[in-house]
């Protein structure tokens, strides 16, 4: 993916009005991988609009699935067991990654490390700082949605990198994937925007990380 920068947006801005700005740029990407086929044939309709901006970074989700389910509120929460979107990223392409995961409302999941195992937690602070906007809203739904299209606009300020102080992705390339799952929903599904050839989903894969290059 070459990644654009989008000039005049910062962290600052409002998430509503750069949810509004990332739906001009022309390209979208689709989470269509559908690596476990046998076992998990089941495949929404997952695309994804990403940018860079002066500060951060910007990522827009669009989804169609047949069943929604939000239902965890609080940050650091098992999101993946809902209807869940991810960004992992490895800022300067080597092993340690990011795991960003969002639930349909907007509930995140963060964590850093080389692998799926020991993996560190975002304190509060980080987490607070990622503005999310979802046309869900923002409260919680222990019931479910029934083909109801969502979007999710998050915004990640570099600051929220902890272990890639100073990081501002210009000019360099970073790897990683795009991902859609919902373990606990009434049919679990399990899509990426990169293969990962694994017998069983397992998200937590740097070697099948794909490029993103953010050169202008």
């Amino acid at each position: 993916i070459h990644v654009p920068f989008l000039k005049n947006i910062s962290v600052e801005t409002s998430i509503e009005s750069a949810s509004q700005v990332i739906d001009t740029i022309n390209e979208s990407h689709a989470m269509d991988c559908l690596n476990w086929p046998d076992e998990f044939p089941e495949k929404p309709t997952v695309m994804f609009k990403f940018a860079r901006i002066e500060d951060g970074l910007l990522i827009k989700f669009f989804v169609e699935e047949e069943i929604t389910v939000a239902a965890y509120p609080e940050d650091n929460q098992p999101v993946y067991k809902d209807s869940c979107v991810e960004l992992f990223i490895a800022p300067s392409g080597d092993k340690p990654y990011y795991n960003f995961e969002f639930n349909a409302i907007g509930t995140l999941l963060l964590g850093f490390g080389a692998d799926r195992h020991n993996r560190e937690k975002a304190p509060a602070e980080i987490t607070q700082s990622i503005k999310r906007f979802s046309s869900l809203g923002s409260h919680p739904y222990n019931n479910i949605w029934n083909n109801v299209p969502w979007q999710l606009t998050v915004m990640i300020p570099f600051s929220s990198f902890w272990h890639h102080s100073g990081s501002s992705f210009k000019n360099n390339d970073a790897k990683g994937n795009f991902q859609k799952c919902g373990d606990d929903l009434p049919v679990a599904h399990y899509l990426t925007w990169n293969p990962i050839l694994t017998p069983k989903p397992d998200y937590h894969q740097p070697d099948f990380f794909g490029l993103f290059d953010f050169s202008e």
